[in-house]
């Protein structure tokens, strides 16, 4: 995936440009169905409320953060997890379409879909940061290219530029 001389992401007079090509578009776009099965998975009634999925826990994080608090905690996740869920769900429906490789045009959104851009852009991030145990201190140039999850490693820093890029183009 090579660089492009237009920022990824750039406001227009209507609303903001993806200019990713079709193949970043594509895997984008699945990485959000991917985030979507999570999501759906982690709302289905067997899934135990006390102890979400792992890879979603940067997502979700603890509500209260003393030990004192478990029960707290373990009450909040009961009551909001589903509420945060589906918002979490309804803005990847409001930009899944926009962002479907089906045509070579850099797809235009609209603020309202440039939130739910972010949100989800991030929310993929914040998982595969999670599975690699990624923190502050985190630098693609420490990966050495013999380690097995260097690929993860280039995606998580080209998800990084592209949020990076989504936030400057809301902020300009």
């Amino acid at each position: 995936m090579a660089r492009l001389t237009k920022p990824p992401v750039q406001r227009t007079r209507r609303g903001f440009r993806i200019n990713l090509d079709i193949e970043e578009r594509d895997l984008i776009h699945r990485l959000l169905g991917e985030l979507r099965t999570l999501l759906t998975e982690s709302a289905a009634p067997e899934s135990r409320v006390g102890e979400p999925d792992d890879r979603l826990r940067r997502l979700f994080p603890s509500a209260y953060n003393q030990p004192a608090d478990r029960e707290l905690d373990i009450e909040f996740r009961r009551l909001m997890r589903n509420e945060l869920i589906t918002s979490r769900l309804a803005g990847l429906d409001l930009i899944s379409d926009s962002l479907a490789p089906t045509d070579p045009a850099a797809p235009e959104l609209t603020e309202t879909q440039m939130v739910a851009f972010l949100q989800a852009l991030n929310g993929v991030r914040l998982v595969l940061g999670t599975m690699l145990d990624v923190s502050e201190e985190h630098d693609i140039d420490d990966v050495g290219a013999d380690d097995p999850l260097v690929g993860e490693y280039h995606l998580y820093d080209f998800l990084s530029w592209v949020l990076d890029s989504s936030v400057r183009a809301v902020q300009s």
